[in-house]
């Protein structure tokens, strides 16, 4: 491998949440944090140098923002990885995807509408739609030996109700890494259609994609309804670029264009992204594509290795394929059914997860596991994972 991702960089003092958080923990071992979704890899040489070559201009004035440049920069990556056409001026800046999912929340409904959602799912799902006043509307996906799959006729219930305006797709899903094949989504964009609701789309985990798999984006398959469907990019989970805050949002109805314009740029002010997210994101698409390929095969190892380890250490959990994302997705339901209990034991063990309840009911009792890590940090997880699910005494 040309890239070094075995290397343990500390980020304790960083200021990242990751590590610098603080957590009731053990005081017999060093905290272990393996729960928020960012890499603890060094990212591209090549974003390095972007970004020291932008340090080395010494002025850090108002920039252009999505010039040519950077809009080329997106276009030309999604039309080589995923054969997706996306128009220049349907891109869009917010300073992450949460953030833009309020914004398209408060864009396409009213207050008391119904929003649809499919946990377990990413938590600030939930937390924008109450947070905007909005409703929350759950369709469960079905939960069958860890493969999980979409009720298409609870879906259809839910979407077909008058004050349910819409959905979120979590595409890749998070936490349960479905990949969701071209005739699921084909299915999802039917039903949409034929109800006449509107699909955020959350894709920020495309490119994270495991060995064998592909990641269909949602305007590719549905030409047709497009304009309906808002989908959310980012190069922050692929590239670990979190901390400069940038998305690219595709939206291509003119009228919903303009109703971000009008909410997001004139009534927010919030127009264009720092200069410094703008030369590492066309320094990650541009030129950090053999990175990317490295880290998905690293990644690949990693969940192999986890994976093998917990079917012969705890062979009654339940392990989530992991299709996309690079978060692991387990159910220890057999061996500690208590969500608190559970979460009291991983701190006892001074290892840090996202909580499986955190995702919904559904999720009482999983824990997700950030497999994005050197080796030697995962296999001192797994070491612990199976200490604290077990219920053993720390050493």
């Amino acid at each position: 491998m040309k890239y070094d991702f075995d290397t343990v960089l500390s980020r304790t003092g960083t200021g990242c949440i990751k590590w610098d958080k603080p957590f009731a923990c053990s005081d017999e071992q060093t905290v272990l944090s393996l729960w928020v979704a960012d890499m603890d890899f060094p990212c591209s040489t090549e974003i390095q140098e972007a970004l020291h070559r932008r340090v080395e201009e010494q002025i850090y004035g108002y920039s252009c923002g999505f010039d040519d440049a950077y809009r080329n920069s997106v276009t030309g990556w999604f039309q080589r990885r995923f054969q997706w056409t996306i128009a220049a001026d349907s891109i869009f800046y917010a300073g992450g995807v949460v953030p833009a999912i309020a914004y398209l929340l408060e864009i396409l409904s009213e207050e008391g509408d119904s929003i649809l959602i499919q946990p377990p799912v990413y938590y600030p799902f939930r937390n924008k739609i109450l947070a905007t006043r909005r409703c929350v509307v759950e369709s469960p996906l079905c939960n069958t030996d860890g493969v999980y799959t979409i009720d298409f006729a609870d879906l259809e219930e839910k979407l077909a109700a008058d004050e349910v305006k819409g959905m979120i797709l979590c595409s890749p899903h998070n936490p349960v890494g479905r990949v969701w094949s071209k005739e699921e989504l084909q299915q999802v964009a039917d039903l949409a259609h034929t109800y006449g609701k509107w699909i955020i789309s959350d894709e920020i985990h495309c490119d994270l994609i495991r060995e064998g798999i592909h990641h269909i984006p949602l305007h590719t398959l549905v030409p047709e309804y497009k304009d309906e469907i808002i989908v959310c990019t980012a190069p922050s989970k692929s590239f670990n670029l979190a901390g400069l805050q940038n998305s690219n949002i595709i939206i291509t109805k003119p009228e919903y264009q303009q109703r971000w314009k009008e909410f997001v740029g004139n009534r927010l002010s919030l127009n264009s992204c720092n200069s410094f997210a703008l030369a590492a994101t066309k320094a990650a698409y541009n030129e950090s594509e053999d990175w990317l390929n490295q880290v998905n095969s690293y990644i690949d190892q990693n969940i192999r290795y986890a994976c093998d380890y917990l079917v012969k250490e705890l062979p009654q959990a339940v392990v989530s394929p992991c299709e996309g994302t690079y978060l692991l997705w387990v159910d220890v339901r057999a061996y500690c059914p208590d969500e608190r209990q559970l979460e009291k034991r991983m701190r006892q063990q001074s290892l840090i997860l996202d909580e499986g309840y955190l995702f919904g009911a559904q999720g009482k009792g999983f824990e997700r596991i950030n497999m994005a890590a050197p080796r030697s940090l995962i296999e001192e997880c797994m070491r612990r994972f199976v200490k604290a699910v077990s219920g053993e005494a720390i050493e």
